[in-house]
């Protein structure tokens, strides 16, 4: 009766186009399986806990764990130097041993003066 159509001959072309496509998908799956394997499930983050006091009626938070500092509640901007020392803008020509002693010599100089509100970053 009816004959099946003949298959199309397996043309050179096709070969390399489907050794090209089968190469690509394993390079593919090789480059993602490691950032696929490192997906973790997203942690919260908690706040770090802060060390605070009044001092001289001011109102001193310090993070324990990085150099925040925070003073009636307004952020003082705090540098850790190579030495393990602190330093501030408010007295930026002396060093102290620890954030604390930074934020007290810091009300001591800011007197009844209020820091500043934070100026928001750049660039970003």
């Amino acid at each position: 009766m009816f004959a099946a159509p003949a298959a199309a001959p397996l043309t050179r072309r096709a070969v390399l186009r489907t050794a090209f496509t089968a190469a690509v998908l394993a390079g593919t799956a090789a480059a993602l399986a490691p950032v696929l394997r490192a997906r973790r499930p997203r942690q919260t983050l908690t706040p770090a806990p802060f060390a605070e006091e009044t001092y001289r009626g001011r109102h001193i938070a310090v993070e324990l764990a990085g150099t925040a500092v925070r003073i009636d509640g307004r952020p003082l901007h705090v540098m850790r130097r190579a030495d393990g020392s602190y330093l501030s803008g408010i007295n930026h020509f002396q060093s102290f041993a620890t954030p604390l002693e930074l934020a007290r010599a810091a009300v001591d100089e800011l007197g009844t003066t209020q820091l500043a509100p934070a100026a928001p970053h750049h660039g970003g």
